[in-house]
């Protein structure tokens, strides 16, 4: 990842390192809690409403190359059970852990002496612009990953009736005559032969209707 543009001190998701320095071993704990960012979770599926509370536990620790983060997001998600379609809740605890390089250490924490040549080396990397870093894009993939890919209202839901969408777990007796499709087709068959067969009665009535007159 390129270096941050312009980091903004006053975004909640944005935490300064000064207090640590360059002190390999300083540590600094936080907590902090923010409004939930838009699209916050697997978007179309779960996540948390945007504006909703998030608690943030955050061990800052110093080393050589950066600033580690270690940290656990909670709030409470909202989506649909993917067998009901009722709307659920649940809680939401997701664990990161990221490292923020320093924009002028190599990967070992030495001071470049050029920059580097190899621009691939640094699109995986998040960086600290100014002593400050955005804490974000690793808090989005955090959640995305604690989240449900298919969240259920709970493990055994029933879900829908195939046949008219009525909701199990609501009837449980809830069922349909079987019907063979083989004998359906038959029963097809035979009410278009009983239809030809009034409909050739019907035309014959008439003649019948002379013959009696006669």
């Amino acid at each position: 990842m390129a270096l941050n543009a312009r980091l903004d001190h006053r975004n909640p998701l944005v935490f300064d390192t000064h207090e640590l320095g360059r002190r390999p071993g300083a540590l600094q704990r936080l907590t902090r809690e923010i409004e939930a960012p838009k699209d916050f979770g697997i978007q179309g599926v779960i996540g948390v409403p945007e504006g909703a509370p998030v608690e943030l536990e955050l061990r800052l620790e110093s080393v050589m190359e950066g600033v580690l983060v270690t940290g656990t997001a909670r709030a409470q998600a909202e989506g649909e059970c993917v067998r009901c379609l009722e709307p659920l809740e649940l809680e939401l605890e997701a664990d990161f852990q990221e490292m923020f390089s320093y924009p002028d250490a190599d990967d070992r924490g030495r001071p470049k002496a050029e920059p580097a040549d190899d621009a691939e080396e640094d699109e995986d990397r998040l960086f600290i612009e100014d002593g400050l870093f955005d804490l974000e894009p690793v808090l989005r993939d955090a959640v995305v990953l604690a989240l449900p890919m298919q969240p259920v209202c709970q493990e055994d839901c029933p879900g829908l009736c195939a046949q008219c969408g009525a909701r199990l777990a609501d009837d449980p007796d809830h069922h349909h005559d079987a019907v063979d499709i083989r004998w359906a087709a038959l029963q097809g068959l035979a009410d278009s032969l009983e239809d030809g067969d009034k409909d050739e009665m019907s035309g014959a009535e008439p003649g019948v209707d002379e013959k009696q007159e006669k």
